[in-house]
Order: C-alpha cells, then sequence, then structure tokens
C-alpha cells in the first residue's frame, strides 16, 4: 500500500540534535515541509557518507523552509556517540532520531524485519504532515541529497498552483502543465 498522500501518525521518540537530546513526535512534521532520512545504521559505511552528504544539503533545504531528520532503529545514545567520534557525523546539525522501537520505522514502511534494520528510505513531508514522496533504495545504493532541492520545489509549486503538475526534469521557473483534454496524446 502506497503512503502517499497519508498523513504521519503519532509517535514520540528521542532525537541527537546539536549536542542535546530532543523529543521528536509527529508535530514537528507539520506546519514546515519536511525530509526524512531513514538508514540502516550507526557506525556502518554507507550511511555517514549519505549523512554528510545531506548536511551538505542542509542549508539550502532550510532556505526553502525544509526541516530534516535522520532515523535509524539505533538509539540517541548511540546517534551521540557516533556524532562525536565520526568526522563526517561530527558535522551534522539536523536532529539524529533514535528508533530502537522500531515503530517510526515500521510506521514508514521502511523496517527490514529479519535484520530489525531500517531500508534506505526518504520522505518528503508536507506542511499538512502528508508524505509527497517515497524513495526507498536497496541497503548497498547511497542517495544523492542534491536531488532533494528541486523535488521541494517542485512539490512546493504543485501545492502553491492546484491543476499544474511539474514535468521530467523541471526546475525552478521552467515550464509546467496543466492536465487537460485538449494534451491528451499531445505530450
Amino acid at each position: 500500500m502506497s503512503l502517499i498522500g497519508k498523513e504521519v501518525q503519532p509517535f514520540t521518540a528521542q532525537a541527537y540534535k546539536n549536542g542535546d537530546f530532543i523529543e521528536v513526535t509527529e508535530q514537528n512534521f507539520k506546519g514546515n515541509w519536511s525530509v526524512v532520512c531513514f538508514y540502516p545504521a550507526d557506525f556502518s559505511f554507507v550511511c555517514p557518507t549519505e549523512l554528510e552528504d545531506l548536511q551538505n544539503q542542509y542549508s539550502a533545504l532550510q532556505e526553502l523552509g525544509v526541516e530534516v531528520f535522520s532515523v535509524s532503529t539505533d538509539t540517541h545514545f548511540v546517534h551521540k556517540g557516533w556524532h562525536d567520534s565520526s568526522e563526517k557525523i561530527g558535522k551534522i546539525t539536523y536532529a539524529m532520531i533514535g528508533d530502537p522501537s522500531q515503530a517510526i520505522t515500521r510506521q514508514f514502511d521502511v523496517l527490514d524485519e529479519e535484520s530489525g534494520l531500517a531500508d534506505r528510505g526518504t520522505f518528503i513531508i508536507d506542511p499538512d504532515g502528508v508524505i509527497q514522496t517515497v524513495e526507498i533504495n536497496a541497503g548497498g545504493i547511497g542517495r544523492d541529497a542534491s536531488t532533494l532541492v528541486n523535488k521541494i520545489k517542485a512539490a512546493q509549486y504543485v501545492r502553491q498552483n492546484p491543476g499544474e503538475v511539474c514535468p521530467a526534469k523541471w526546475e525552478e521557473g521552467g515550464e509546467t502543465l496543466t492536465p487537460s483534454l485538449d494534451l491528451v496524446g499531445k505530450i
């Protein structure tokens, strides 16, 4: 069952952010755009490269009104330990959510039941707390966070311009489409 168009359900979790432990709930995904990035495990191999890449895009995403959250089934204590010991993870300033109960990972349907770890899932959530995009990669395939900027811009454009859609490779300021009977078979 697709999660597109579904509202994030209630949860409460602990996270590590900027030297502090904080509480995060589904309410943190409301009122602004959010990117939620699930990854298998701290102290691993592909994960630190992805999370550092996400940090490199963090300021561009924040300029678009987006907050970023990473999630694994590790605890917030492990996140702090990884942050303190890894050069790449030490750069992170967004919230790193711990999900040892696997409740959030299950809710977003990215739990590998056999390993107990999260798949590489990326979700864009609108200000109403509704999931607008889902991308899930196999464990050995790292993600490119730079693609999030254009996806967010497209999602924001579509939200602000009902009835218009963004074609493939759309960039801000580019042409959009207005679906209608007159366009059928003409694209």
